[in-house]
């Protein structure tokens, strides 16, 4: 597989085996087996799909190939057919270009060929259609070879039934028509002479209409589903889509149009200088227009005249041939002006890098997939807006399948809708909301998210943070710390970082291993543990016929495991090290007996206090090699250092990172939002509006007259805001400190952490205890750590009291509360104001 799973997706590939594994003991022709696997739109489906048939052909480190397997994927569309077997082609680096076998009208055979993924569309399979029957060319029909294959190997025959996208636009006719169809193979069909497929995984965006499609069905259901969160957590889908509609209702389309024009060459000039910057390919932005129908006298009603003369005036120049394309059906090549508009297939415009503009009416909205649509802008009127909703849901697809974290203009996609208003545009979001895809985090106007960008006012405030920490608390699966140490090693060697790293890490852990194996051993233990594994006591029981009596043999034998059933046990306990630890163990001791080593592995695995320990020193050794290195790792471009925060995020145990701010952030603006002061990011017109509550708004006042340079509002669970860890009930979570200031003095700038606390809240002890344990283990690099509260001081008014944790005696005081009411006490007595 040439691209890395996220964890989700490891998790979804796993179950899917697990799964599979399953049905394979539990089929029967009585008990057929169906597994269920519902995803988001976006969430890499085909991926892990792609992964899957890898390891079931190839084989993994936990699985054994199968070489001679079938793969049939069905789907209603040979369009969406096409662009499966093009995304698999084109991200398996095991799975060969022949054996991606597209069915055509022509196809006979009796089986079908293992090792092998064939596609199928239902448009191919009714009663009138070639496929489904016999002639002179052809001796099996397709229905007579689904079944000669599924009857000769069943364990080995994969029916994948593509639900994802079916029937999104298509008449009710055609839909019930293709669920007939797919039920076929889900039901069997006497008539067609098919039998019930053995297993068959659905793979869908709307589990609601695989279960449909399966009611009434025989078959034992499985499920694995993919969480929405962790999708959108895993930056494979944009952050914010970005609605411009008219202030005031006028006909100022090709205005509107101008506008998404200067957003798409906007989003250019960005990505040029990111991918510059970052040495990345370099992705080229695409604008999607979609227009108006048209009647037999007019392609469409949109002036598409008009669009072109615009695009080549912002331009500056003459469009090129292939810049612009269509997808209108049976058009051929439409000549605008003196341009000549390419009929393109939705599946081709991805990988055209020489495609610009996207001309459409309403068929991109089914299954297709092109994350480089950045811009779209619709001449649609507002009773249209499920399929501009179904379309917008198409396009929150990251081109680089990663949030971008030091520019967020290349988080957002933009959409713009001329014949929409405040409510109309209401209706776009709630059918997107509807839709199978992800809804980003954010869906707004473009009044209401905005792009700042850095203060130049204060570049020198931005050199002074190289030293700057944070965590990173996410929801991503957690992995076992031999596991990630490891990792870590091989990244930092294949960076050129460390280039001893993994060699030196893999035999630390391989003597660890050693030195627990040894423990056991003078324990005691081993050799009756060891036994147990060869051979196991085998009793008799006796039954005389006679007396009608049962009597057991009281000498008992011993059976000897097989060494097949020995270098299983190895593998098994292989999984539980990871990394291909057991086999470098062994390895490591290849002039001793074989069978010997393996029960070395099998005991030391099966020792919870041993494997306790090794991951102790693994997380320890995890925590001190990335800490050993991470200036360095900040220095690599952005697509390795995301390779590093994937590991980070995935240890149990927080760990500090560097705090770098992007060159701009995004940011939400509400209707009662004021104008401040001397703010970090700004917009490009030097403005920075906020919506503060009286105490964040009363403190950053009370900072700025007590000489403070400049501030930022931290917001919360944005990738580019401080974050700090604490726990609540044991689970580790975390705060965002609203504000962060920054003051000068004679050694340079200090920065703070600011955190109004309302003391109501449940959460304020808590909070305060992960403050102190921050500032006790980073006082170094921050100045003031501070909780607020507003309280009426002496002279009968109200003041704001601040718990500073960069002070020792009051850090120690905090660190060990339990209670809410325990902080109040100390707030009480050690509490100060400062103005």
């Amino acid at each position: 597989m040439r691209d890395t799973l996220f964890p989700f997706q490891e998790t979804a590939l796993a179950e899917l085996h697990e799964k599979i594994n399953k049905a394979h003991l539990m089929w029967s022709e009585r008990d057929p087996q169906v597994i269920s696997f519902s995803a988001p739109t976006g969430s890499g489906k085909t991926i892990i799909m792609t992964t899957l048939f890898e390891e079931i052909l190839y084989g993994s480190a936990d699985h054994i190939g199968e070489p001679d397997s079938v793969f049939i994927w069905l789907s209603d569309s040979p369009e969406l057919n096409e662009q499966t077997r093009l995304k698999i082609e084109s991200k398996s680096d095991k799975i060969r270009v022949r054996d991606l076998v597209t069915i055509d009208s022509t196809f006979s055979a009796e089986y079908f060929e293992g090792g092998r993924i064939y596609f199928l569309n239902t448009q191919k399979l009714g009663s009138d259609k070639l496929l489904t029957g016999t002639s002179d060319t052809r001796q099996y029909s397709i229905w007579e070879t689904l079944t000669n294959t599924a009857r000769r190997n069943p364990k080995q025959l994969y029916v994948v039934i593509d639900e994802a996208h079916r029937g999104t636009f298509t008449s009710v006719q055609a839909e019930n028509k293709a669920q007939s169809i797919m039920q076929k193979f889900i039901k069997g069909s006497r008539d067609d002479g098919l039998c019930v497929m053995p297993l068959v995984i659905g793979v869908t965006a709307t589990p609601q209409r695989f279960d449909n499609l399966i009611a009434g069905t025989t078959s034992t259901v499985q499920k694995v589903i993919v969480p929405p969160e962790e999708v959108r957590e895993s930056g494979l889908l944009k952050d914010r889509i970005i609605i411009h509609y008219p202030d005031i209702q006028l006909s100022a389309d090709m205005t509107m149009f101008k506008g998404a024009v200067d957003n798409w060459l906007k989003m250019c000039t960005h990505w040029k200088a990111y991918c510059e910057r970052e040495d990345e390919k370099m992705i080229n932005p695409i604008l999607v227009v979609q227009v108006e129908d048209g009647n037999e006298r007019e392609v469409t009603h949109t002036d598409l005249g008009a669009c072109i003369d615009l695009l080549e005036e912002a331009l500056g120049r003459k469009l090129l041939p292939g810049e612009v394309v269509h997808t209108f059906n049976d058009r051929g090549t439409i000549k605008v002006r003196d341009v000549d508009i390419q009929q393109i297939e939705a599946s081709r415009i991805e990988d055209e890098e020489n495609v610009k503009v996207v001309f459409f009416k309403m068929n991109l909205s089914t299954g297709w997939d092109c994350p480089r649509a950045e811009t779209m802008m619709s001449f649609r009127s507002a009773q249209d807006y499920t399929y501009i909703a179904q379309l917008l849901g198409r396009m929150i697809r990251t081109p680089l399948a990663r949030r971008i974290s030091s520019d967020a203009e290349l988080n957002s996609v933009s959409l713009f809708l001329p014949y929409f208003d405040e409510d109309t545009v209401k209706n776009v979001v709630n059918a997107l909301r509807d839709s199978e895809a992800i809804i980003p985090t954010e869906t707004g106007t473009n009044k209401e998210l905005v792009t700042l960008g850095r203060n130049l006012a204060y570049a020198d405030v931005f050199d002074a943070m190289d030293k700057l920490i944070t965590y990173r608390v996410d929801s991503s699966r957690k992995q076992a710390p031999l596991k990630l140490l490891i990792q870590l090693s091989r990244a930092l060697t294949m960076d050129g970082i460390d280039l001893g790293a993994q060699k030196s890490v893999k035999n630390a852990v391989l003597s660890k291993m050693d030195e627990e194996i040894a423990r056991i051993k003078e324990s005691g233990d081993f050799a009756s543990r060891a036994a147990a594994i060869t051979g196991f006591p085998l009793g008799t029981l006796i039954f005389e016929y006679g007396d009608n009596a049962y009597s057991f043999d009281e000498t008992t034998q011993t059976m000897t495991v097989s060494e097949f059933d020995i270098s299983r046990h190895f593998e098994q306990a292989g999984k539980l090290l990871g990394e291909g630890l057991h086999k470098e163990y062994w390895i490591r001791h290849s002039t001793r007996d074989h069978i010997d080593i393996k029960k070395e592995i099998i005991v030391l695995t099966s020792d919870t206090d041993a494997m306790e320990r090794i991951d102790t020193y693994a997380e320890k050794e995890f925590i001190n090699l990335y800490e050993n290195n991470k200036r360095a790792i900040a220095k690599l471009n952005e697509a390795r250092k995301i390779v590093y925060e994937r590991l980070i995020n995935a240890s149990a145990q927080p760990i500090a990172v560097p705090w770098v701010l992007p060159d701009s952030i995004d940011f939400s603006v509400s209707d009662d939002s004021i104008k401040l002061e001397q703010h970090l990011f700004c917009s490009e017109d030097g403005i920075f509006q906020a919506t503060l509550n009286p105490w964040e708004s009363g403190v950053v006042a009370e900072e700025l007259n007590n000489g403070a340079v400049c501030w930022l509002r931290n917001l919360d669970r944005k990738k580019w805001s401080l974050e700090i860890p604490y726990e609540v009930g044991g689970i580790t979570t975390s705060m965002f400190p609203d504000l962060v200031i920054v003051r000068a003095d004679a050694q340079g700038y200090i920065f703070d952490i600011l955190e109004p606390h309302d003391p109501s809240r449940k959460d304020n002890y808590p909070k305060a205890v992960g403050l102190a344990k921050f500032a006790e283990k980073h006082w170094d690099v921050f100045g003031r750590i501070q909780l607020i509260r507003q309280k009426r001081g002496v002279d009968g008014r109200d003041h704001f009291y601040r718990l500073d944790m960069s002070k020792t005696p009051v850090r120690n005081r905090v660190r060990g509360i339990t209670s809410n009411e325990e902080l109040d006490r100390i707030f009480d007595e050690n509490a100060e104001r400062e103005d």
